[in-house]
Parts: C-alpha cells; structure tokens; sequence
C-alpha cells in the first residue's frame, strides 16, 4: 500500500511538471505572439477586401492626378485631416493630430517596404491633400489614400467606395444650380460610366480603374453640393442597361441641335453600340439649346495662323497654307475628315478629337452667339462646324461644345426645366435602354 501511494506521487510529480512546463511554453508563444502582433503596423486591406467581407457596395481607385491634371508623379504630398490620420506601410506606423499637416516626399523610409496608406481616425472625415490644388482650393478625399514612390516622385491613389465617389464627380462635370432631374440624369450616367471603368485597370501599376482628368470623368474639381449629394441618392445603384448589359454613357456639354454616333471617334457602329444614336436635341422642330452662348460660335483665323496650327498639331510640314476642307462628314453633319493642303504638302487629318485639335491652339478668338468672344483653346470647341476661306482669313461658323455622342448636358437641363424627369431624359439621349439597378 504504501509503495503503490509512493509510485503514484512520483507519477503525479512528473504530471504536475510536465503541465507546468507546457503551460509556461504555451503561455510564452502566446506572449510572444502578442508583442510580435504589436509591432506590425495594422493590417493593410484595399477597401475592396473590407467591402467584399462585410457586404457592402464596390470600391473604384482612382488616380489624383498633378495641378491642371497635368502629371501622374507629385513633387510631394502634403496631407492633413480634421480627426488626424494613421498613415501606415509594412515598415512603420505613424499616428498624427487633429488638423496636423504632414508631408511626404518620394524618399520617405516608410516606402522601403511598399506603398503607404492614409487614413482618417473618425470614419466619414476626408484627408485634405494641402499640396494640392483645385478648382474649389486644396481638395478634399473621401475614403484613403494610397501613395507610391516613383522614379518621377509620388503617385496618389483615392480608395473610395463608388458612390462617395460620384458625390465629387457629378458637381464636377455638371454645374451644382442645374434642375434636380438633370443632375439625377448626370449620376446615372457616371455611375454607368464608372461602372464599366471597375472592369479593368487604366493604370494597372498601382491597380487604379481610372484617374481624376477628362480622360475619364473629372473628379474632385468641385466641392460636393447638397443637390449633387442628393441627386447620387436618389438614383442609388442605378445604371443604364443595353442589351443585359451596364452601357458606357458618354456625354458632353452642349450640343448644336444634334449628336452623333461614335462614327465619330472611328468606331463602326454595331449591336453593342447601338444606343449611341445621332438625334435631334428638340421638341417640335424647336432645339432645346437654341439660347444658350455656345449653341452656335465662330472664328476668324488669319492664313498664316491656322498653318502653324496645323502644321504644329500634325507635325507635318506643308509649307503654304492653300486650302482646307471638310471632305467627310458623319451623322449629325459631324466633320470626320479633315485635309490641308499647302504648296509642299496635304494633311489628312481623322476623327473629331484629332481635327478639332489640329486646328485648336492659341492666336485666335471664338466668338459665342451671345456675343462674348474667348480666347481660342487646345480643341475646336466641337467637330460640328463649316469652314471656308475669306481673302486671308479662314472663316469657322460652328455649333455646340464637347464631342456630341451621348447625352447633351445643357440639353439635359433645358429637358428638366421643361418637366422631363430623368429617366425621359436618359431614354431620349440612348436609344432602347433601361434604367434599373
């Protein structure tokens, strides 16, 4: 009896030791785990990632681009936000103020391991990029950011989801005071358009669908306004539909009584496109845009003038300027051809981006109907337009400003003034769409 008891306190001895040592080692991964976890920065995940575990709308990243929309790469970025922000990479974490200004510059440690985000402490605070400016001032983001070290300097990408995102669109390519029905016009037609854009990246290096400029839809330019905010709420999700799918709704800002079709841009016209109609932007034979300063302009451009244009916008030397002539012309008596002919040479120029912009530039006036004349610009004001010569003068008479292919903006307007809700409108500018979400 006593030998068995002794046996079992050797036995219980051992068991006791053995649970103490692996309690001790457990409990020291644990603490090592934890002081490990301590020193990462917090986990870094794209909106996308958050929204895709909690259910929420898609993202769209976007790259901001320099003042004027001019360069991708940022000298240096300087940022600030009314709660303070945590800027965070692989390498490090940073935790600023309340309205601390913090600035980054293309060598900063905290790219040695990869991009930086910046993110506001309070949720629904913006990041104020002060370096930055705008046609309301130094701007204001949504979302994060996410910054990249180059060659050239930083890269600045907005992480937002999509609907915040047309909340500084649609101020910034529609003015704010328009008719509620038109600005509602306006959201659904960058929301379509933004749509598409998530399918792919236009700057696959830093994973962005689309950038701030006219390249795409103009982003950030405008402060937010109520209407706007109001406008992208009341359409929540919804989007033009063509044939089962989401259409790419492009849109311009005054039309001349007519649009076109993406003839214009050298497309053929086919089952997808199909909905980018030419039509008359009217109502009993009466344009819609009939009073507005650039239904109708024109311009007198010296001879010696419009040959260094062309000869500068072609890059084609053709010595004397002797004539030039629209000789094709697409629906809606869009011009889609262009030829200069000068003593050395002729120029044949396609399509109504390259032709307005062969002719654009400085050293000329456009005249509006309103009688407002404007220094000329890096584009003919639109493709619709008849030229001839007068003694030493090339006289322009022309009608409308943008490209014409999609939805007329002004048009839009004057349609809502007149009682059209939004989508009457929408079904007007596109043919046999649906508006749903």
């Amino acid at each position: 009896m006593k030998k068995w008891c002794k046996s079992n306190v050797v036995y219980y001895g051992l068991g006791l030791c053995m649970c103490v040592c692996l309690s001790v080692g457990l409990l020291s991964l644990l603490v090592d785990k934890e002081i490990k976890e301590r020193k990462r920065p917090y986990p870094i995940k794209s909106v996308q990632e958050e929204e895709n575990e909690s259910g929420k709308e898609k993202a769209i990243r976007v790259v901001i681009k320099t003042n004027g929309f001019k360069e991708v790469e940022h000298k240096e970025v300087v940022v600030r936000a009314k709660s303070g922000m945590c800027i965070r990479s692989d390498a490090q974490t940073r935790e600023c103020k309340p309205n601390e200004e913090i600035k980054i510059l293309p060598d900063d440690k905290m790219f040695q391991k990869g991009a930086i985000q910046i993110l506001p402490k309070e949720g629904g605070d913006k990041i104020n990029i002060v370096s930055l400016k705008r046609g309301y001032g130094a701007p204001e983001y949504r979302g994060k950011l996410e910054l990249h070290s180059t060659e050239k300097g930083i890269a600045i990408v907005n992480e937002l989801p999509l609907e915040e995102y047309l909340y500084a669109v649609v101020p910034s390519e529609m003015p704010a005071s328009y008719s509620l029905e038109a600005l509602k016009v306006q959201a659904v037609c960058a929301r379509s358009y933004a749509e598409k854009q998530t399918k792919g990246f236009a700057y696959p290096q830093y994973q962005a669908h689309v950038d701030d400029s006219t390249e795409y839809q103009v982003y950030g330019n405008s402060r937010e306004q109520e209407s706007t905010i109001r406008a992208v709420n009341e359409t929540k999700g919804e989007k033009v539909w063509y044939n089962g799918e989401v259409a790419t709704t492009y849109y311009f800002s005054t039309s001349c009584g007519k649009t076109t079709t993406s003839e214009a841009w050298g497309s053929q016209r086919t089952k997808q496109n199909a909905y980018l109609c030419s039509i008359d932007v009217a109502e009993n034979g009466k344009a819609y845009e009939k009073d507005l300063p650039w239904y109708r302009w024109s311009a007198k451009i010296p001879e010696k003038v419009l040959e260094n244009l062309i000869e500068k916008n072609t890059k084609t030397d053709i010595g004397k300027l002797c004539n030039v002539q629209v000789t094709k012309r697409g629906e809606g008596n869009v011009a889609l051809q262009l030829v200069a002919t000068g003593d050395k040479k002729k120029v044949t120029v396609d399509t109504e981006n390259k032709i307005r912009r062969a002719l654009g530039g400085d050293g000329y006036l456009l005249e509006r109907q309103d009688g407002k004349k404007v220094k000329s610009m890096e584009l003919l004001p639109s493709a619709f337009f008849e030229i001839k010569k007068q003694g030493k003068e090339y006289v322009l008479t022309g009608g409308g400003y943008g490209h014409g292919i999609g939805m007329s903006q002004t048009g839009a307007n004057e349609m809502a003034k007149r009682g059209k809700n939004y989508k009457e409108i929408l079904s007007i500018f596109y043919k046999n769409i649906e508006v749903r979400k």
